[in-house]
């Protein structure tokens, strides 16, 4: 069994398996919503700024490498810019317009689609879903959250008198971001020529699994069926949207403006991620119908992880 095909084990050791503890955990009650909120922000500030640091410490620098932040901003641009247009205008309720709209635009390329992009091409691939990841992050402060409180304004009439911006800040550019800091001093290290020792080859693929877990337990806490079976007809063609249009368009830019394979590869897992964990949060922050945003999460999750991915893998390796 060659190694590609031995990390296809970690769609169910580090992606189901985890969802699973996760909301086994919640359903006994055995661990406090203050304990999942600490282990996503130590995930976020050290784990993931260990792995930027060491994946694009050896990521290839090459002409293909910047197209893949042009990509990054165009996969959360163009699904938003379709699910709102032909779609989100449907519903009635605002609320369920951003809702929708939100979770058009995030995808769980940085998690999902990093360990996605591992298990494809190693380190190199799951550096570019972590630049690909930044993009995202900027324009969720940029333009998803203002797109969220205009429709919370459009939905009670009026501007909200609580000031956010003061709480994006410290959520969005402190030690959240630590990250980006690690991929800026790898790709010095690389840039300088200096080798990343082999020893911490190891080091990395550990930590892939254990970003994997502290990454997808939480989800897997947050999830409740009987909310998802309400909402289900509302999200179907989120679904058509996350796996048939998105990834339609994309394979024919991919193929006309990308030349490298791995970066191919990378770029249309991104493209099939399903919706992001961040839809939800966005929607809880804006007080917007969250449950709707949490049934595309699960739905589409639920159906990359065991029918998605598995085609990909045996059609990309």
């Amino acid at each position: 069994m060659d190694n590609a095909n031995l990390r296809l084990i970690f769609v169910v050791t580090d992606l189901i398996a985890p969802l699973a503890v996760g909301y086994f955990l919640h359903q006994r009650q055995l661990v406090s919503g203050e304990a999942i909120n600490k282990l996503i922000r130590f995930n976020v500030i050290c784990i993931y700024t260990i792995l930027s640091l060491l994946s694009f410490w050896v990521l290839p620098i090459s002409w293909s490498l910047l197209t893949v932040p042009v990509f990054g901003f165009l996969l959360i641009l163009i699904p938003g810019a379709i699910g709102s247009f032909c779609f989100a205008r449907s519903f009635t309720s605002w609320l369920d317009r951003g809702a929708y709209v939100a979770s058009a635009m995030l995808a769980n390329i940085g998690t999902l689609g990093g360990v996605c992009a591992f298990i494809l091409y190693a380190e190199e691939g799951f550096a570019y879903t972590q630049l690909i990841g930044t993009c995202q992050n900027i324009l969720l402060v940029l333009v998803i959250f203002p797109m969220a409180q205009y429709c919370y304004m459009k939905h009670t009439h009026a501007v909200r008198k609580t000031n956010r911006f003061h709480s994006f800040c410290e959520l969005f550019f402190s030690l959240n971001q630590l990250s980006l800091v690690g991929m800026a001093a790898g790709l010095l290290l690389n840039a300088c020529g200096i080798a990343r020792p082999d020893a911490l080859g190891p080091v990395f693929q550990g930590l892939v699994h254990i970003a994997a877990w502290i990454a997808m337990l939480p989800v897997g806490f947050l999830i409740d069926f009987r909310q998802v079976r309400r909402y289900e007809k509302k999200v179907r063609s989120l679904t058509a949207l996350r796996f048939v249009i998105t990834p339609f368009i994309f394979s024919i830019l991919i193929a006309l403006f990308v030349d490298d394979p791995v970066v191919q590869g990378t770029l249309l897992v991104s493209a099939f991620c399903p919706t992001a964990i961040n839809a939800v949060l966005t929607s809880r922050l804006y007080h917007l119908t969250t449950d709707l945003a949490v049934s595309s999460f699960v739905i589409t999750t639920g159906a990359f992880l065991p029918i998605i991915f598995p085609i990909l893998f045996f059609w990309l390796r």
